[in-house]
Parts: C-alpha cells; sequence; structure tokens
C-alpha cells in the first residue's frame, strides 16, 4: 500500500507543481527519485518493445532496452551541465529537488509515449507503411518531448516568482539547455539505431548508415510521398488502360469486317 502512495505522489506532481517542492527528508526524496526512473524505465521499455514488434519479438526485446538506455543515458549526459549553470546563476535549489523536476519531465514525456501505443498497434496490424511509422514515432516522442519540458519549464517559473529560490535569466538559460537536450538526445538515438527495423530486412543489433537524422527524416518522407504517388498513378491508370483495350477490340473488329465486305 506504502508502495502505490509513492507511486502515486509521482503522477500527483503532473497536477500540481507545487509538490515539487514540498518539505521532505533527503530518505523520502531519494524513494520519489527511485519511483521516477522505475516508472520511465517500465513506460520506456512497454513503447520500445511495441515499436519493435513491427520487426520480430527479438528486435521488440532490444528496442525497449534501448529506448531506456536513450533516456537515462540523455539525463546523465545533459544534467552536470544544467546543475552547474544553475548554480553559478545563484538557484537555491538543492540537487534532488533538481533531479526530481528534471526527471518529472522525462516521466511525462515516457507517459505520453505510451499512451499512444494503441494508435501505433493499430497502424502496423492495419498494414502500417515502414517510412510511415518511422516518421509517427518521432511525431510521439516530439509531442510527448514538449509537454515534458513545459512541465519543467513550470516547475522552474514557480520557484522562481512564487518561491523565489530560482533565478529570472536561469529560466532563459533552461530553454536553450533544453536544445542542447534535444540534440544530445537525437545524436544518441541515431546511434542505437535500429529501434523500428523494416519487416524485409534481417535482425541487427545496431545499423551503420551513412548521414544523419535529419537526412534520414527527409528520404522517410520522400519514400512516403513517392510511394502515395505512385499507387495514385496505377489507380488512375488503370481505367484508362481498361478503355484503351476496349477501344482497341472495338477498332479490330471493325477492321475485320471492313476486310470480309
Amino acid at each position: 500500500m506504502k508502495s502505490q502512495i509513492r507511486l502515486l505522489e509521482v503522477f500527483k506532481i503532473f497536477q500540481d507543481t507545487e509538490t515539487l517542492f514540498d518539505e521532505r527528508t533527503n530518505e523520502q526524496s531519494n524513494k520519489i527519485i527511485l519511483n521516477q526512473i522505475l516508472i520511465i524505465c517500465a513506460f520506456t521499455f512497454l513503447y520500445g518493445a511495441v515499436m519493435g514488434s513491427y520487426h520480430s519479438f527479438l528486435q521488440s526485446i532490444m528496442a525497449g532496452i534501448k529506448i531506456i538506455f536513450l533516456f537515462l543515458c540523455t539525463i546523465i549526459i545533459c544534467f552536470p551541465s544544467f546543475y552547474v549553470i544553475q548554480q553559478v546563476l545563484g538557484s537555491k535549489m538543492n540537487l534532488r529537488q533538481m533531479i526530481i523536476i528534471v526527471l518529472s519531465g522525462f516521466v511525462l514525456t515516457s507517459e505520453i509515449a505510451l499512451s499512444f501505443s494503441p494508435i501505433i498497434i493499430l497502424f502496423q496490424i492495419t498494414g502500417g507503411n515502414y517510412h510511415f511509422l518511422q516518421l509517427l514515432h518521432v511525431a510521439v516522442f516530439l509531442f510527448g518531448g514538449i509537454f515534458g519540458m513545459r512541465l519543467m519549464i513550470e516547475a522552474l517559473k514557480f520557484a522562481c516568482e512564487k518561491k523565489d529560490i530560482y533565478p529570472h535569466i536561469g529560466v532563459t538559460v533552461f530553454r536553450i539547455w533544453i536544445i542542447i537536450l534535444a540534440f544530445a538526445s537525437i545524436q544518441l538515438a541515431w546511434n542505437l539505431r535500429p529501434f523500428l527495423a523494416n519487416k524485409n530486412e534481417e535482425f541487427k543489433l545496431f545499423r551503420k548508415y551513412e548521414g544523419n537524422f535529419y537526412t534520414a527524416i527527409i528520404y522517410s518522407v520522400q519514400q512516403l510521398v513517392s510511394k502515395g504517388d505512385n499507387q495514385y498513378n496505377e489507380v488512375i491508370k488503370k481505367p484508362f488502360q481498361y478503355q484503351d483495350n476496349n477501344n482497341s477490340q472495338i477498332s479490330d473488329t471493325n477492321i475485320l469486317k471492313i476486310l470480309k465486305k
């Protein structure tokens, strides 16, 4: 029962940012941080498993593990710069408060991503195109990331305006840090690929393709558009091909009649 209450406390933060700054002992803060990490791991693994299930069971397991690694590594790599800069700017928040705020954003991101799983499964079952699914996953992470970062910004604004323990300039600096966070996560994701593998390809733990994330997205869009155009042209051509065949048959029969006469 107590463990359920602790887990619910993690989700209460989404509804009331004031709970981020409740007075807690170090032990209580550590438990919240541990619960946040466990939730992130559980949600990201489930979403990764859904993502990889488009290819195979093995790809599903590996994609789940890779998404966990992606989220946790992004936090570990980017958090030290955030913490040091905030201390230089004169923040009065302690280390645990900052960790809880950052993890809250990632919890929300992973929760929103997981909530899109039924939609992902629907497109996979109904014959979703590989390039379409690739773009859909990028859109899901982008959508969840926006809300996750928004939660962190709102928490920092509250610390600045209500608690007076965070500098005004820190909010602006945090927005810049979000851009750095995004680039770091994209670079990590590119090196951990594939998460979603094409059904025609064999299982690969890592992929060695040239280029970068942005060219891959442009390529997926081009493939999706070009395939749609090809299908449309085929549909348009069929009636005309049928009419041409009929016309050729009519003209041939007329010629035969003329020759008999």
